[in-house]
């Protein structure tokens, strides 16, 4: 698993939120990493595959447009 308890991530673009809660499931003999990850913004828990996450790599409170650009160079190695 690429995430675990308490890592920051961004979700939908532009939203940060703690991994609450990580596990696998099967399906046709395939591992689909899932994530729990509590949303500030939505104030809520909600489930995430492992692709529809990123680690975050900036220390702010949300990601302006400069910062989802060095957010997207670090993970695609740019």
């Amino acid at each position: 698993m690429k995430f675990c308890f308490g890592d920051i991530v961004v979700v939908e673009e532009n939203l940060m939120g703690v991994v609450v809660k990580s596990w696998i499931t099967y399906s046709k003999g395939e591992k689909i990493r899932n994530y729990d990850v509590y949303v500030r913004m939505k104030n809520t828990i909600q489930n995430y595959r492992e692709e529809e996450i990123e680690r975050y790599m900036v220390r702010h409170k949300y990601l302006n447009d400069e910062e989802l650009e060095y957010q997207y160079d670090v993970i695609n190695g740019m």
